[in-house]
């Protein structure tokens, strides 16, 4: 199964956008799927559903932190290292998709609002757009990752 494949189980089956990426990555790194769904669940909905940075972007940024960030005794190019691969992805990621806002991704409809998580949901616009964010957003991590460290 592709990581895309995973990423796309965990969103269907009711986990957050930024769990499903953040799992469809994390035992690589050592966590579990547990672990994974516990740290990503504060940031689904734009971040405790405040409909800020869309929860696949936290959740790919957890990721390259993972993979490049800096740990204890590393040198401080590593965290350079990290924001400029962390940069690569915003950009392609809003190349894409037009924006890194929940709110935004989500046709400006305010998922706290009833009326408005009615409209969404009558859109489909979680099964439809979420679940293609949740795509673009694995696709380009395993793009991020597959390029050596700097350091």
């Amino acid at each position: 199964m592709t990581r895309s494949e995973e990423a796309s189980i965990w969103f269907a089956n009711g986990y957050n956008c930024s769990q499903s990426v953040l799992t469809a990555f994390g035992r690589d790194y050592g966590l579990t799927d547990e672990q994974c769904l516990k740290l990503g669940c504060a940031f689904g909905g734009g971040i405790a559903r405040r409909q800020l940075t869309c929860g696949v972007v936290t959740g790919a940024l957890m990721v390259i932190g993972l993979h490049y960030g800096r740990g204890a005794g590393d040198p401080y190019s590593t965290t350079t290292d990290t924001y400029e691969r962390a940069n690569k992805f915003l950009a392609e990621f809003s190349k894409r998709n037009g924006t890194l806002n929940c709110k935004e991704l989500l046709q400006g409809l305010d998922m706290t609002v009833p009326g408005d998580l009615e409209k969404i949901q009558k859109l489909g616009l979680f099964q439809k757009s979420c679940a293609r964010y949740v795509q673009d957003a694995v696709e380009l991590m395993e793009s991020v990752i597959s390029q050596k460290p700097a350091v």
